[in-house]
């Protein structure tokens, strides 16, 4: 039942371990809101033939003296507090607040988005990210990174082995915890991963963690859900979800900070 409505709904392939939480909430919300149109479908018409001109030649100025009509708001109004209460705010409680604890072993990476494209920053084998400053950005070093600072890259140790991925190109490890800060470089973007089933904004001047699991090898498309200007259409990544060992090959291959020169 449950497939036939994701298939029906077009739900996307399901890749990530909250993911089953909120296609259960679409789906319930999708059932309830098919319920309310049948509802008041049905009064619309019966309102059109129990009102109707033949039987009530005479307008009444004093109407419907009944309180059905407020009866069925009030249970509509019940019927949303409790997906509020009880489904969404747990959902979002559990899908936003619950981060992975150190002791999971969670994968932390950044996610910067610029007109028109993504990259992806991972701390190296130490596990810190090297230190940033908004005051060492250039066309050279877009991030301000301290380690392609020359006046300043002695003063660095904990960058040297950051691992940089710039061209749109990206990758988790399947069935381990991943905590992403998302931001952004000059407008609103948005960071969407239908299959994921994530989605957050990335806002100049902010830096907002989101965490996920995903559960399916597989390459996945992310797209910017923020009109972002000319390009918006074309600012499309690649997320890789692989195999432990091929994640940390994956790592190697983009081993060292990037150079913009």
């Amino acid at each position: 039942m449950e497939q036939t409505t994701k298939d029906i709904l077009s739900i996307p392939e399901l890749a990530s371990v909250h993911g089953k939480d909120v296609d259960q909430l679409i789906i319930l919300v999708h059932c309830v809101m098919a319920l309310l149109f049948i509802g008041w479908t049905a009064y619309f018409f019966y309102c059109l033939v129990r009102f109707r001109k033949g039987r009530n030649p005479k307008a009444d100025h004093h109407g419907v003296t009944g309180h059905t009509s407020n009866y069925l708001e009030v249970a509509v109004a019940i019927v949303e507090i409790i997906l509020l209460v009880g489904f969404a705010v747990p959902l979002w409680a559990k899908v936003v607040d619950d981060f992975p604890k150190p002791e999971e072993n969670p994968v932390n990476m950044r996610v910067i988005a610029s007109q028109f494209s993504w990259a992806a920053r991972y701390p190296g084998a130490d596990g810190k990210f090297g230190k940033q400053d908004i005051h060492l950005v250039s066309g050279a070093n877009p991030y301000g990174l301290h380690q392609l600072d020359d006046k300043l890259k002695e003063q660095d140790t904990e960058g040297k082995d950051d691992v940089t991925s710039a061209a749109s190109e990206m990758a988790v490890p399947v069935n381990r915890p991943v905590i992403t800060s998302i931001s952004s470089m000059d407008v609103i973007h948005s960071f969407k991963v239908l299959s994921i089933r994530i989605t957050q904004d990335a806002i100049p001047g902010m830096s907002i963690p989101i965490h996920f699991t995903a559960t399916k090898t597989n390459t996945y498309v992310v797209n910017c859900a923020q009109l972002c200007g000319n390009g918006h259409s074309s600012m499309k990544a690649i997320l890789k979800v692989l195999p432990q060992d091929q994640f940390d090959a994956w790592l190697k291959t983009k081993t060292g900070a990037v150079s913009y020169e």
